[in-house]
């Protein structure tokens, strides 16, 4: 198990590296100044030695390698240098903008999730066929429909016609739910097309027939036996919705004209404020890795199968063991291994 988490996080190093060193490449590759980005319109009355100080004072006069080498050394320390465009360290800013960012992705998760999960549950329980055609139609026009576009009919009707919902700003826990909802149609999409697509196949597994057999209620076979199990394979896909969620804020904060990371992602990246970028990129890659990392080391809790294969036992040099009913060259194996193959056998 050690060894597991310790290649598990290695492999998280790497990831964050690369996105590190990237972001660098492809921002320095960019044909724009940042200084006279920040200068601005007085360009014209700055002079060419003031420009030259600017780039001294951010480290952009240096060669392309010793830029790349110095700031990969202060980001290992914790300093990811001091923002261009507000002239504060980048740490401070990502700090005061990650509360409300926290706020609507957290919520919007726990509505994607719920309204996945009714969905995917729904289309497989019900029995009416049409109910179940409509429910399974909803996850692909969810993902379609564009953010933004939502986030605006939101407004439209819920802020002007009906005015149930500030339109914009932060002004308390009303002014999360447009902005949740906006979030969590994608990713409430995303889940309920996975979940069922998992339950429907997960309810023509033998277990079920026998669950069926043993006189289990539709309820419970459905909640019980099939949705839990089913579950599992979603679960592998976390870090997908989790940088839904982080990319779906900076159009989600933009429309709705709230502070947090998508704003200042989209303030960075217009005024090609390098160190701020990067900031922002690290942060993104750190919670990506971050979530695929927790899944990682939870999945073999909730499912044993994932290290306890004879596989994995091999490799770890243990004895591959078998019980009585698992070896087939006996009597009793070879019925036990019928019944699990066999989906009639739960009927009868």
């Amino acid at each position: 198990m050690l060894r597991y988490v310790l290649m598990r996080l290695l492999q998280a190093v790497g990831v964050l590296w690369a996105a590190y060193t990237v972001s660098f490449l492809v921002l320095y590759a960019l044909p724009s100044d940042p200084v006279l980005l920040l200068v601005g319109s007085d360009a014209n009355d700055v002079s060419p030695e003031q420009i030259d100080a600017l780039r001294t004072r951010y480290g952009l006069d240096r060669p392309l390698i010793v830029q790349y080498l110095g700031q990969l050394w202060s980001a290992l320390r914790g300093d990811l240098g001091t923002s261009i465009t507000m002239g504060r360290p980048v740490t401070d800013v990502l700090g005061e903008a990650l509360p409300p960012t926290l706020q609507i992705s957290l919520l919007a998760l726990v509505l994607a999730v719920v309204f996945g999960t009714g969905v995917a549950a729904l289309s497989t329980y019900t029995r009416a066929r049409w109910i179940g055609t409509v429910l399974q139609a909803l996850p692909p026009l969810g993902i379609a429909i564009p953010g933004f576009w939502f986030g605006l009919m939101l407004i439209q009707w819920f802020s002007f016609r009906l005015p149930l919902f500030p339109a914009a700003g932060d002004r308390g826990l009303a002014s999360l739910v447009l902005p949740a909802v906006t979030l969590a149609l994608p990713t409430g999409a995303t889940i309920a097309q996975l979940l069922s697509k998992s339950l429907a196949a997960t309810l023509r597994e033998p277990y079920i027939d026998t669950a069926w057999a043993k006189g289990a209620g539709r309820a419970t076979v459905h909640l019980r036996h099939a949705l839990r199990n089913a579950a599992l394979p979603a679960l592998t896909v976390t870090g997908l919705i989790v940088g839904q969620l982080l990319s779906g804020t900076v159009v989600t904060e933009t429309v709705f004209s709230r502070p947090g990371i998508g704003r200042v992602t989209a303030g960075a990246v217009q005024q090609q404020d390098i160190p701020l970028v990067q900031g922002v990129v690290l942060f993104a890659a750190a919670v990506f890795v971050l979530a695929n990392l927790v899944v990682d080391l939870v999945y073999p809790l909730i499912d044993p199968r994932i290290v306890l294969l004879p596989g994995a036992r091999r490799r770890a040099g243990a004895p591959e063991r078998k019980t009585d009913e698992e070896r087939t060259d006996t009597p009793a194996g070879a019925v036990a291994v019928a019944s699990r193959n066999d989906p009639s056998e739960g009927e009868r």
